[in-house]
């Protein structure tokens, strides 16, 4: 692990999880990474393999009570206190992004809700894992947010030290940076994106992991400003359109979507 990374487990606890609950929005749910069911997998999924790995065989359980497009106060409300009820020995919590991609939305002030969160959480369950939010320089859509998303990275950092929560830091993932890493829809990673992700979650929690995950991409084929110009067009027309329809019918992805994994159960 390089110097760059040592900061992610400065916290990070050395017992075995035997039962993890994923807490957040469409990030930890795995959009964009569908399985063959077409049920999403995402990294929270492939850290649970990962922690399973390191138990008995069957003794270890998972939830995962993400839900797309939910927003801070949401996630709070709903998957929260389930959390608690289930009381299991990791949860990893990213909230809070939906919140600070809205205009006018203050980051310090979505902070201070983000951390009444961490507080209750961490007097319920064992090790609570926190995340930051990407580094959006390469996001045409989320660009201009790349200040706002850095404040509020700031301030979960400093939640995290003040509770003891190892942190998931994707800001400092330079891999994802790579556009292999996103989705069509150009928000949510791919399924290599995700599987990236789980292995920093994986070393955040100080455990050894199968592979690097700034392991460097395969080049790629030089492309044409006619062929870019054509991908941003089709992008425009297939997400951001719809994108930006549902903001204005105050709609959102996660409406009528329940949780894929309500329950701590066997992998």
């Amino acid at each position: 692990m390089t110097a760059e990374s040592t900061h992610f487990i400065k916290n990070a606890p050395t017992d075995t999880f035997t039962s993890y609950a994923a807490v957040g929005d469409s990030f930890t749910e795995g959009v964009g990474d569908p399985g063959p069911d077409g049920t999403f997998v995402g990294w929270a999924d492939r850290l649970a393999v990962l922690l399973d790995d390191r138990v008995p065989e069957h003794s270890f359980r998972y939830a995962n009570l993400a839900v797309r497009g939910k927003l801070l106060d949401q996630i709070v409300a709903d998957q929260v206190p389930r959390a608690k009820e289930l009381a299991p020995d990791l949860v990893t919590f990213a909230a809070g992004g939906n919140d600070i991609i809205r205009p006018g939305t203050d980051p310090d002030e979505v902070a201070e809700r983000f951390e009444r969160a961490v507080a209750d959480l961490a007097s319920a369950v064992g090790t609570v894992v926190v995340t930051t939010g990407f580094d959006t320089r390469g996001v045409a859509l989320l660009k201009h947010l790349r200040g706002k998303i850095a404040t509020y990275n700031g301030h979960v950092r400093a939640v995290a030290d003040r509770y003891g929560c190892p942190v998931l830091d994707l800001w400092s993932l330079k891999s994802v940076q790579d556009r292999r890493a996103w989705d069509d829809d150009r928000l949510h990673l791919s399924a290599e994106g995700h599987t990236r992700v789980a292995l920093r979650a994986a070393q955040a929690l100080g455990l050894e992991v199968p592979a690097d995950p700034e392991q460097p991409w395969p080049p790629l084929p030089p492309r044409g400003t006619l062929e870019e110009r054509r991908d941003d067009i089709h992008w425009a027309r297939e997400h951001l359109v719809p994108w930006i329809g549902r903001r204005l019918r105050g709609e959102s992805s996660g409406d009528h979507v329940a949780a894929k994994r309500p329950d701590l159960m066997p992998l």
